[in-house]
């Protein structure tokens, strides 16, 4: 079971990468289906770990980066097809995020002390990357949907998901950069916390 959890997490790291030049060649649905796929298993791996009591270090190694590849990478493509401020500035502050963060736990490693992410099943940094993943979603599939428009189309459910999708995925990124930065804040406490035993 511990091979098959870090194979999701593997998988995850993959489709990070996948997801680029399915973008760049225009095909949303796969794309989609890609993305879709790596965030499931970002909950499936976590959910069997903890019922089969199968976490090692390699393993959350392996998530952590996993989830950080697959968001950011996403984000950053979608900046690429959507140059709007109103999705630029929260990625730019989200990616911005994720790096100083990585420099705290960096400098902490070089002390020689762990900054551990929270166990709590709703952190807020896991809040925050759910809602990531649900911004992303809505983001790649109102793509997919809008590719697969023609004149002849009728159908009032494609239309309203072209209404709605760009709402909710704007409405989650901006959710999800609250989340971030109230997290970041977290951390920067902790970060200050351990920086006091450090003579």
């Amino acid at each position: 079971m511990k091979k098959f959890v870090n194979f999701l997490s593997a998988f995850r790291i993959a489709a990070a990468f996948a997801i680029i030049p399915t973008i760049m060649f225009g095909l949303y649905w796969p794309t989609f289906i890609i993305y879709a796929l790596g965030a499931i298993s970002d909950w499936f791996d976590g959910f069997l770990a903890r019922k089969y009591n199968c976490c090692s270090k390699l393993g959350g190694v392996m998530d952590h980066i996993g989830d950080k590849l697959l968001v950011c990478n996403s984000l950053i493509m979608l900046t690429i097809l959507m140059p709007v401020w109103f999705i630029v500035i929260p990625v730019i502050i989200m990616i911005a995020r994720e790096l100083y963060i990585s420099g705290l736990r960096e400098f902490l490693g070089t002390q020689k002390i762990e900054m551990p992410v929270p166990k709590a099943r709703f952190s807020m940094g896991k809040i925050k990357t759910t809602i990531q993943m649900i911004a992303i979603a809505a983001f790649f599939l109102l793509m997919s949907v809008g590719s697969s428009v023609t004149p002849n189309t009728t159908s009032s459910i494609v239309f309203y998901m072209i209404y709605t999708l760009p709402q909710i995925g704007i409405f989650c990124l901006w959710f999800a950069l609250v989340a971030s930065i109230w997290s970041a804040t977290q951390y920067t406490i902790t970060f200050a916390q351990k920086l006091k035993k450090i003579k």
